[in-house]
């Protein structure tokens, strides 16, 4: 079973909050809101949209690749969480 249909309740409940901040978005642009409010739901959008992909990305690493939880000590798993600490810096 594939990491996606494992996860499939959480990652849908993180897509369908990122349509409710897109929605949000393009309600304040319609109604010419202030920018500062637009702003604030668009870099909401962005984090909920990193975090989104991160678990994707995290989930096919242990998934496909390795499991770093299985084996701790060994090197494939250490270069596994190595990966998954850099993608989540960058995407934070």
């Amino acid at each position: 079973m594939s990491h996606t249909v494992r996860d499939k309740k959480k990652l849908l409940s993180r897509v369908h909050r990122i349509q409710g901040q897109l929605g949000a978005i393009e309600r304040r642009l319609t109604e010419e809101a202030e920018p500062y409010a637009t702003l604030q739901i668009a870099a909401a959008c962005r984090g909920a949209l990193n975090a989104l992909i991160f678990q994707i990305i995290e989930g096919h690493i242990r998934h496909h690749i390795v499991d770093p939880d299985d084996n701790p000590a060994g090197d494939q798993a250490l270069a596994a969480q190595q990966l998954i600490d850099v993608i989540q810096s960058y995407l934070k």
